[in-house]
């Protein structure tokens, strides 16, 4: 695998912002910085339809005169740029899956939270097993200090009923990094036989937070170890996991959500909070994939 980040560009507000995005996390990370254009985005703007050369023309320059902006802003950092040539979503996967991180831009719709994220990229989403970061283009707008990211808090999302290594490891090293506060939640909904017990027994639902609550401490405490610098908050609530996440997302410079890596025949998934979360959060948004 190259040690990298790869950002893909068509010509969108959202996509430039995620370029951006992207060199502020190569230069964090201390690594090159891989700037690439598929043919045939649903979601490329400005495009003319015209014939292959021009098309061509036209994506080379955007590569072109994105990298020397970036280099401009980041004097030290390695950028190359590539046109894909191919099928789009082979050649989108296939660079994403040698790569440290793929970011894409997201667009939002008009004055609501929303996202149209075409064909090419949410396919990368659900099949690259790379961490996959969804970039707005407000996120430009955000003031910051230096060149690095904006100094917010990251928000993480775990299902401590299952193992998910390869979320936790991404998001503490992350935070470590940042040197930011990582808050982690976990949300679970009381069974419906249980729905009338609190009202008789008010305990029930108070124990059984307390004890979803230890069990998160323990899922964490492991990572906090190997970790001590990052700043853990941890939080329990009860409710829809990805209502949950959107409503706890304000002020955080990055959400964090796992996917279940699925190898069935019907094809890749990403999952209902992940899919929420695509949709709908204003933060930039890491998927990573697990297993």
């Amino acid at each position: 695998m190259n040690r990298r980040i790869v950002a893909g560009l068509d010509g969108s507000t959202e996509s430039v912002a995620a370029a951006r995005w992207a060199a502020r996390e190569a230069e964090l990370r201390e690594v090159p910085l891989h700037l690439v254009h598929a043919e045939e985005w649903e979601t490329s703007a400005g495009v003319p339809v015209t014939g292959a050369d021009v098309r061509h023309q036209w994506a080379q320059n955007l590569l072109l005169e994105t990298s020397e902006s970036l280099r401009g802003e980041h004097p030290g950092l390695d950028i190359s740029t590539e046109w894909l040539d191919g099928l789009p979503t082979a050649s989108l996967i296939g660079v994403a899956a040698v790569s440290d991180m793929l970011v894409l831009g997201s667009r939002g719709l008009g004055g609501i939270a929303g996202s149209v994220l075409g064909s090419v990229g949410m396919a990368a989403v659900r099949t690259t097993e790379r961490p996959v970061v969804l970039v707005r283009g407000s996120e430009d707008g955000i003031a910051r200090s230096g060149s690095g990211h904006p100094a917010r808090d990251m928000l993480m999302g775990v299902d401590i009923s299952r193992p998910c290594d390869r979320l936790l490891a991404f998001a503490f090293e992350e935070a470590s990094r940042r040197a930011c506060t990582l808050r982690v939640m976990h949300s679970w909904s009381a069974p419906p036989v249980l729905g009338y017990a609190p009202p008789l027994y008010p305990g029930i639902g108070r124990e059984a937070n307390r004890g979803i609550a230890a069990a998160l401490h323990d899922l964490l405490a492991p990572w906090q170890h190997k970790f001590p610098s990052v700043h853990l908050v941890e939080r329990v609530t009860v409710g829809h996991p990805a209502q949950e996440l959107l409503d706890a997302e304000d002020g955080a410079g990055i959400v964090i959500v796992g996917r279940r890596i699925r190898r069935s025949v019907f094809g890749a998934h990403i999952g209902p909070v992940a899919h929420a979360l695509i949709h709908h959060a204003l933060a930039p948004v890491a998927v990573i994939a697990h297993d």
